[in-house]
């Protein structure tokens, strides 16, 4: 009984650093701020997710263009029982800048609270493989 008492906090102490870094770094930088924005009762948009998820998608940092190091990450969604893929970005190892996918380009997150910002070149994308 006491071993699985543990077993969840031991799936945690899994996780390397740079991704419970990571995740921690969605979750208050984008997650947190994203269900505050949603918290009005009296507004005709959709209701808001029931839960959401971050899921860092690599275990080590890839450096873009411009020598940054980033990490991919998902957030999902769910509104009833299925879980589905919301928004995709990446984080950014050193300054904890994050950036989100729309379309092909990627933008800072405050694009998703509402600020008008413009698509990054260069970010979140692996620079090319050297031969």
């Amino acid at each position: 009984m006491f071993a699985l008492a543990l077993a969840p906090s031991l799936a945690l102490a899994a996780d390397p650093p740079l991704v419970e870094w990571a995740r921690q770094r969605v979750h208050s930088g984008l997650v947190k701020p994203l269900a505050e924005r949603e918290d009005s009762t009296f507004s005709r948009a959709k209701p808001p997710p029931r839960e959401r998820r971050v899921r860092v998608l690599a275990t080590t940092a890839t450096r873009d263009q411009n020598g940054g190091s980033f990490v991919p990450f998902a957030v999902d969604v769910r509104y009833g029982d299925k879980w589905r893929e919301d928004i995709l970005g990446c984080v950014y190892q050193g300054s904890g800048h994050l950036f989100v996918k729309r379309g092909d380009a990627y933008r800072p997150a405050e694009f998703l609270l509402g600020k008008n910002v413009e698509p990054v070149p260069g970010v979140c994308r692996g620079a090319p493989a050297r031969s």
